[in-house]
């Protein structure tokens, strides 16, 4: 998964809070509660990412997942139909999601976590499916890793030494 440097200052982002979850440590006085806060963040141009947060407030908890999840910007493939360029099938841990490729009017029909990372990212049609875990956090970082991992037909024409022409037939 290779990461280019994206400068969020120039973007305008909208972010989303996917989850916050109570999580308790048990200490020797007993239980301390803190907040897991898992937010994606997306210019809605092809550039996405995700972070997670954790503090005793969840304001603080939520704060700090977006600034990891501007930190973790990344850049998607989009083609001309607002949809990814082929099916692809994204792990992360124990969870998959399937990614298809779908013609102009499908829509997004993905579940909660796979849908608000399509959308932050500017994809308008895609269909997907979460196969395995339904881990909300899995889930985000398994579409993500599925979206990076897509290459253009300009990116396969240039390793194979080929024009889009011949390769798109």
């Amino acid at each position: 998964m290779k990461r280019e440097k994206i400068d969020a200052n120039q973007l305008e982002l909208n972010d989303s809070v996917v989850a916050i979850k109570r999580v308790a440590k048990t200490v020797k006085g007993g239980r301390t509660m803190r907040f897991s806060a898992l937010v994606v963040v997306g210019d809605g141009n092809g550039h996405v990412g995700c972070g997670t947060g954790k503090a005793t407030e969840v304001p603080e908890a939520i704060r700090k997942a977006r600034e990891a999840a501007v930190r973790n910007m990344v850049t998607v493939p989009v083609n001309e139909d607002k949809s990814v360029p082929h099916d692809y099938l994204g792990k992360f841990g124990a969870s998959t999601v399937l990614l298809k490729k779908a013609p102009e009017g499908t829509g997004i029909i993905a579940g909660g976590p796979a849908r608000m990372v399509c959308e932050l990212a500017g994809i308008r049609n895609i269909r997907t499916k979460s196969l395995g875990s339904n881990n909300k956090t899995n889930v985000v970082y398994a579409t993500l890793q599925g979206l990076t991992s897509m290459k253009t037909p300009e990116q396969f024409a240039a390793l194979r030494g080929k024009t889009v022409a011949e390769i798109t037939g």
